[in-house]
């Protein structure tokens, strides 16, 4: 950034404006990139399209999908300079791999939120179930009511939620991957159904509250989901990607294939389904109104476990 022409007391404040997870990426593009500039004796910091070019064609030649590569590009405009998104020869090598490797969603197929929602209906009563159990409950319903990222649910903070006879609301004013300027910030709410009282994700959460009053009375421990077990400590969001994991596999939803994220692809596809407004749909996940995302990579045909084989066999 310095030899891009910001000031050094400038550096730390632009650096804030890069996710922890950009910066892992970048970390290791520019690391590759270092070791490829001092074998060819090349300057690291210097915009040098033809350098540039063989570097991503090594990349490409590895395996490396189009995301991956444009990860790089965008670390070498961080390095070198704003130019290398704009050279013509880089933009026309990036045309290229989009055309040979077009960057494909994760899932073609998603699960039946209806599977996972049967195992769950076992899960009570939530006051006599162990804490462990309502603990994954919980981080569930949520995913699958919300269609938020797990990282939503590890930033929640008691103080910002508020109950009422017919609802629960969860105001996220933290800083999360869809925060941006002249964006609102994710408003969460959890509604009391009355038509089956096992799924009840607004009381559910309220008996996780009262469950685990005792261990936040220091003070200490203010964010919503916990750890299960002694020290409790304020769960991150890869403990409750964990948790979500193993409601998958209690489920017998194949978590080789399936990620705690899929719940997002699960919710959404069937929503969409079941003939839920797109505009509904977008605004619950926290998308854009011109966000393209869900029909690019989360609309997907939702797997019915009892397909004509299945049930011809059980005949």
């Amino acid at each position: 950034m310095i030899n891009n022409g910001i000031p050094e007391e400038a550096v730390e404040i632009s650096v804030s404006s890069l996710a922890q997870s950009s910066l892992k990426q970048y970390t290791n593009g520019l690391k590759l990139w270092w070791e490829f500039c001092h074998q060819l004796n090349i300057n690291c910091f210097e915009l040098n399209s033809q350098a540039i070019l063989c570097f991503l064609s090594r990349l490409y030649g590895q395996g490396r999908s189009y995301s991956s590569l444009n990860s790089t590009r965008s670390a070498l405009s961080l390095l070198i300079s704003p130019r290398v998104g704009e050279d013509h020869q880089i933009k026309r090598f990036f045309k290229g791999v989009f055309k040979l490797r077009p960057p494909l969603p994760k899932y073609h197929v998603t699960w039946d939120p209806a599977v996972v929602l049967g195992y769950l209906e076992t899960c009570y009563p939530n006051n006599t179930i162990s804490l462990e159990a309502l603990t994954h409950k919980l981080s569930m319903l949520m995913a699958l009511v919300t269609a938020h990222r797990v990282q939503t649910f590890s930033v929640i903070d008691g103080p910002n939620v508020e109950i009422s006879e017919s609802k629960i609301e969860i105001k996220v004013p933290a800083r999360v991957k869809t925060s941006a300027p002249n964006r609102y910030q994710p408003l969460l709410i959890l509604p009391f159904f009355h038509n089956n009282p096992k799924l009840y994700v607004a009381s559910t959460f309220k008996c996780y509250l009262n469950r685990t009053r005792d261990f936040r009375q220091s003070g200490k421990l203010s964010k919503l989901f916990l750890t299960h077990k002694k020290p409790y400590k304020e769960a991150t969001a890869q403990s409750i990607s964990r948790w979500i994991r193993i409601v998958l596999d209690k489920s017998v939803i194949d978590t080789s294939i399936f990620t705690a994220h899929s719940t997002r692809h699960a919710s959404t596809s069937a929503a969409v389904n079941r003939g839920i407004n797109i505009d509904t749909i977008r605004n619950t996940a926290g998308w854009t109104s011109l966000s393209n995302v869900f029909a690019r990579f989360y609309n997907r045909h939702v797997k019915n476990t009892d397909n004509f084989a299945d049930a011809i066999l059980r005949l």
